[in-house]
């Protein structure tokens, strides 16, 4: 077990997960093991041979000594992965080989209204051929995951916009966008807009406010945008109770067509006094 890997109210427990959201949970993974670890996707959460995460999709998630990571190139021809993919889905992942095309991590801990935030470093931008590739790709964080069909997402696209969405009954909905890093996106001549090669922190706050409406709101901790952190987006989703996603759900990660690294991992529900 990873010591150390929830806290509660910043005191050390080796799992600490209250039965309500309002009691306040917070979840740190600093990725700091004593050796390198991976955890192997898994088709359901109840599968995951790793108590604190899920990986759903990606093959395998490295954790490295104090950062962890999707696969980082290729995977060897004979890896069981690879041949899995190549026959579920090689369209997005070169046929097999790059499976981190298409990474999803969810955590096992379920939060409400709560921030979230990682730092992240994406090594490499896969260019594949997937009809699938595209300027919607990006780094967005899972916010009240229930399923894969219904859940907010928020984040950064390759074509440097910060975007809110929901996804309810497999319909995505964009809450609102903005760019954010300068630049004309083009699926061949320039694929992404995104900082490569050096770390960017991205944190998202999920609320339900006086009237009922889900807020999210995202900051990056980038210099390129400023000191600290830099509050880039905020939306509202002003749909009806049923149309919204109002339940505690899970966090998690995600992204798409990039070889990418990961570093200091929270998530911490916001106590109501």
């Amino acid at each position: 077990m990873l010591s150390g890997f929830f806290r509660f109210f910043g005191l050390a427990a080796l799992v600490c997960v209250s039965s309500s959201p309002a009691t306040g949970v917070t979840f740190i993974d600093h990725f700091d093991d004593a050796s390198p670890s991976v955890i192997s996707e898994a088709g359901q959460m109840t599968d995951s041979l790793n108590e604190y995460w899920w990986l759903s999709s990606g093959a395998k998630f490295y954790r490295m000594g104090k950062k962890a990571g999707s696969v980082q190139g290729e995977l060897a021809t004979t890896d069981k992965f690879r041949l899995l993919y190549a026959i579920s889905n090689p369209i997005d992942t070169d046929n097999g080989y790059r499976p981190q095309n298409i990474f999803r991590l969810v955590a096992r801990a379920k939060f409400k209204n709560f921030t979230q935030q990682v730092f992240f470093n994406i090594n490499h931008i896969n260019i594949s051929k997937s009809p699938n590739r595209n300027q919607s790709n990006g780094v967005f964080f899972f916010n009240r995951y229930q399923d894969a069909n219904n859940i907010y997402y928020a984040g950064i696209r390759v074509d440097g916009t910060a975007v809110i969405k929901k996804k309810l009954k497999s319909h995505y909905t964009t809450l609102k966008s903005v760019a954010v890093y300068p630049g004309l996106y083009n699926h061949d001549t320039l694929p992404n807009l995104l900082p490569v090669k050096r770390w960017i922190g991205i944190r998202t706050v999920t609320t339900t406010n006086a009237n009922n409406h889900v807020e999210i709101t995202i900051y990056l901790n980038d210099n390129q945008l400023g000191q600290g952190w830099t509050r880039v987006l905020q939306a509202e989703d002003t749909d009806t109770d049923d149309q919204s996603i109002l339940k505690e759900g899970y966090a998690g990660i995600r992204s798409d067509f990039m070889d990418i690294i990961f570093d200091s991992y929270q998530a911490t529900e916001i106590i109501n006094e």
